[in-house]
């Protein structure tokens, strides 16, 4: 049996042997490799753990400020590019400023108070502010979901599909991907359409613009005292923030349970998303100014003409491009607006809202989203249906809106029993209230122009 023993004993040494014997022929370049990395990994430990915490809380900032870029946004931004050329890339700064600003309070309140802003307007201020709110809300977000559809309409007809295909597929689509995802798959399908935004940068680079005098006209303001020009100032300012982003923004920070420690991400959150937001802007409107400008092309009506006025001055690519960003513009804020209407009502009602709720746990949340796109879409489907009209209300609404919403918002964000020491500092709240008045008239200054001269400014519904 001993003598059986030795080669079992024998084998079992060398096996033990073998990994001292492998190592001993790899030192010499191994261990320099390995040293570098583990000196990286303690050179940025402290940059990948800000950079894990950030990615946890990403999405609400950088969705809420992007599908702000929706189909009528971009409507404007081509006409600003068309009419105006480069001239009034410098307002993008101040927009992106107050974008910002706006922006952050809202995700501050979400953070520290753990409610949404529809919810805080109730507790705090009573049943019949909030009434006003949920009835604006209601009727501004219906003409705003119509405007949606009418962008994926434009936009597929410019690939040969008709909107009686196209329009009812889109909204069963953006139906379904609410009704049976939870918070965190949506998130992740808005975060990918966040990216497709790209496809305005590339369309940008197919126009071979003048980038020179881009980035001079970005950097360098140039007023013109003529009243088409200030009141497309005007209308690409009253694009730049519309009171349902709020009430969205809000919302989803809340269900994403973004804790109070975790605030600093949150901020970074909305400074990344109003940055790209404002990026994606300035490339559309260095699109059209490059070709619509550069060839004469001045008067436009809309995103869809933009694109297909881009085909022969640069391009079927550059077109085609232009064409798919409308659409994904336009499906993806046909996805947002009834759900921050939906959270808007239900939020001021005491109603159950969220997404990442069944739909026997909130049937009020789940019936005003199934109902708004329902109607926005239908609307769009019937034979000659006054677009033109829902634009002019939408605008008018968000005009009448957005001044209560702000003043409510700067209300509640100086609440020190409700914020802490979270309240705005008084540097910021000269910002902020700045930010406010200038909104608020430049707002009216729109609607009155909507109503009573949208004929005399080219680019305006009715004109």
């Amino acid at each position: 049996m001993a003598v059986l023993g030795k080669p079992e004993e024998g084998k079992q040494r060398a096996e033990n042997s073998t990994p001292v014997i492998r190592w001993k022929l790899v030192p010499g370049w191994v261990d320099p490799w390995r040293e570098r990395l583990e000196e990286w990994n303690k050179r940025t430990r402290f940059w990948r753990r800000r950079l894990l915490l950030f990615l946890a809380v990403v999405g609400p900032g950088v969705i809420t400020s992007n599908v702000d870029n929706d189909a009528g946004g971009i409507s404007v931004y081509s006409q600003a590019g068309a009419m105006y050329g480069y001239a009034l890339l410098w307002s993008l700064i101040p927009m992106t400023i107050a974008l910002y600003v706006t922006e952050e309070m809202c995700a501050r309140m979400g953070v520290v108070t753990g409610k949404g802003l529809s919810d805080l307007i109730r507790e705090e201020f009573g049943f019949r502010p909030t009434f006003f709110v949920i009835v604006a809300g209601l009727i501004v977000d219906m003409g705003n979901v119509a405007a949606e559809f009418a962008g994926v309409a434009a936009s597929m007809q410019i690939f040969g599909v008709s909107k009686y295909i196209s329009v009812p597929i889109a909204a069963f689509a953006v139906w379904i991907l609410v009704l049976r995802g939870t918070y965190r798959s949506v998130e992740k399908i808005f975060l990918a359409a966040c990216v497709l935004y790209l496809s305005y940068v590339a369309s940008a680079f197919l126009a071979k613009p003048d980038w020179l005098a881009a980035m001079k006209n970005t950097a360098i303001p140039s007023m013109h005292l003529d009243g088409g020009y200030l009141l497309m100032l005007t209308a690409l300012v009253g694009t730049t923030i519309a009171p349902w982003q709020f009430f969205y923004l809000q919302a989803a920070f809340v269900e994403k349970r973004v804790a109070r420690r975790q605030y600093a991400q949150a901020r970074a959150d909305v400074m990344i998303g109003s940055i790209s937001c404002m990026a994606i802007v300035f490339f559309i409107i260095v699109c059209t100014a490059a070709t619509l400008h550069a060839a004469g092309h001045f008067p436009i009506n809309d995103a869809s003409e933009a694109a297909q006025a881009l085909v022969p001055l640069a391009g079927k690519w550059a077109g085609l491009l232009f064409a798919f960003g409308l659409l994904n513009a336009s499906l993806f804020a046909a996805s947002i607006l009834p759900l921050s209407t939906a959270h808007v009502i239900c939020e001021g009602m005491g109603f159950e809202a969220g997404i990442d709720h069944k739909f026997n746990d909130a049937p009020i949340f789940y019936s005003l989203y199934t109902g708004m796109i329902v109607v926005g879409a239908a609307v769009i489907l019937i034979p000659r249906a006054p677009l033109e009209k829902i634009l002019i209300l939408s605008q008018v609404g968000n005009g009448v809106w957005l001044p209560v919403v702000l003043i409510f918002m700067l209300l509640l964000v100086n609440r020190r029993d409700l914020m802490g020491d979270q309240v705005n500092t008084r540097t910021f709240n000269v910002v902020a209230w700045v930010t406010t008045v200038a909104m608020i008239v430049l707002t009216l200054v729109l609607v009155y122009v909507t109503i009573f001269h949208s004929g005399s400014v080219p680019g305006l519904p009715g004109s």
